[in-house]
């Protein structure tokens, strides 16, 4: 019996939940997602610095400054980035000053050095264009107050948030953990690396596609290699996966009538459901809890089923492990048109089109065919920017809106 793609999805992701929390130090956290809000205990920047290369001064002094009439001051320090400065500035004084220096006490402004000119070797300064209070300051906590929520619990650790982190002195942050997820191949068939094939064998792809996809989405991808049809060789490569792996993905025997010992072995070892889903390519998939509570996604043998079975049902229950939030579970579908008909034949089931697509000059996607679309065919999803849904029925004619999940931009 075919069951809805939303209800083998509802069915794993029921059965998985986020991994633990572990603090990761800042510069391990990349891709990362937190596991707890991260609330500021400094003010970024902590004092209020120049923003300019040029003098700072009280604004009053200069407020009728004109290229005309322009104000002299005396020059009575210079202010670097790092050093304070030696006293406070008074009214009628003016302190040279580089970017990113502290504010010395009773200057209120920075006026850009390119409005002023050096006179008496840097002894006085003519200032030729008026300030304000404020102006070319940085203010302390002008980015970031103490006490500020600066990141929530469900946010990804990009380059900008580690920086952050590190301006505010955070060495290390609670996180999910990265899921370790092991990648097993079975089949008597199956020959890795090059080399002369016997008659009836065929190179493993599967394993390697897998692995990128895993690497691709952030998970941490563990190779078990290539099991034979052997209840004792698949068996203990299972047994290994549960002790090292945060969850399991196999590629193989997981079809109806399916005389692949995979299916054996893991109707031993955990509490699986064999489904058939109302989807092509893809139909067969199976999900279940080894011992030790490791999850198992059983997908389909043939290359392409293999990819959008990870994609359907294995990598929103992945990402629900790495603590990302309900909303960030699935790719969400992005509006397209056809470029060119896309047929099918009605047969009760959601049809997933590999396409390339292409983006017109106000950002528009159009979609056409990858090419050839059987569930062996991997150079179409290759060549594929993504999988256009296309409902139940006799396809779509050029120039409909159809719905894409756009796996990389055209």
């Amino acid at each position: 019996m075919l069951i809805p793609l939303t209800q083998a999805q509802e069915h794993v992701l029921g059965r998985v939940g986020a991994l633990p929390s572990v603090a990761v130090p800042v510069g391990g956290a990349l891709g990362l997602v937190l596991a707890e809000d991260v609330v500021a205990t400094e003010a970024v920047p902590p004092f209020a610095g120049s923003a300019m290369d040029g003098y700072a001064v009280v604004a009053a002094d200069v407020a009728g400054a004109s290229a005309e009439a322009p104000v002299r001051l005396p020059v009575v320090a210079e202010v670097a980035a790092g050093h304070p400065a030696p006293r406070p500035l008074v009214p009628g004084e003016a302190m040279r000053i580089f970017t990113g220096a502290p504010m010395p006490d009773g200057a209120d402004a920075v006026v850009m050095v390119e409005r002023t000119e050096r006179l008496d070797d840097g002894a006085t300064v003519a200032i030729a264009h008026p300030a304000r209070s404020g102006d070319h300051v940085r203010g302390a906590g002008d980015d970031v107050r103490v006490g500020d929520v600066v990141f929530r619990s469900g946010d990804v650790l990009s380059p900008g948030h580690l920086g952050v982190l590190a301006t505010l002195g955070i060495t290390a942050v609670a996180v999910h953990r990265r899921p370790r997820v092991g990648v097993l191949s079975t089949g008597d068939e199956l020959v890795r690396g090059g080399g002369a094939l016997r008659p009836g064998q065929i190179r493993e792809s599967n394993g390697r596609a897998l692995l990128a996809l895993l690497a691709e989405d952030g998970f941490e991808p563990v190779d078990l290699g290539v099991a034979p049809d052997d209840d004792a060789a698949i068996t203990a490569a299972l047994g290994g996966a549960v002790a090292s792996c945060d969850a399991v993905l196999t590629s193989g025997g997981v079809s109806m009538g399916d005389l692949d010992l995979v299916k054996v072995v893991l109707d031993r070892l955990g509490d699986m459901r064999w489904m058939q889903i109302a989807i092509r390519p893809a139909k067969p998939f199976a999900f279940g809890v080894l011992p030790g509570g490791t999850p198992v996604f059983g997908l389909p043998g043939n290359p392409v089923s293999s990819m959008v079975s990870y994609e359907l049902l294995a990598r929103p229950a992945l990402r629900r492990m790495a603590g990302h939030p309900e909303a960030r579970w699935h790719r969400a579908p992005v509006a397209a048109t056809t470029g060119e008909p896309l047929p099918r034949r009605p047969d009760g089931k959601l049809h997933l089109v590999r396409v390339v697509g292409e983006r017109s000059a106000d950002g528009a996607l159009s979609v056409r065919s990858a090419g050839g679309q059987g569930s062996h065919q991997l150079t179409g999803m290759a060549r594929a920017h993504g999988l256009a849904l296309l409902p139940d029925g006799d396809g779509l004619p050029e120039g409909a809106p159809v719905r894409v999940l756009l796996q990389r931009e055209p």
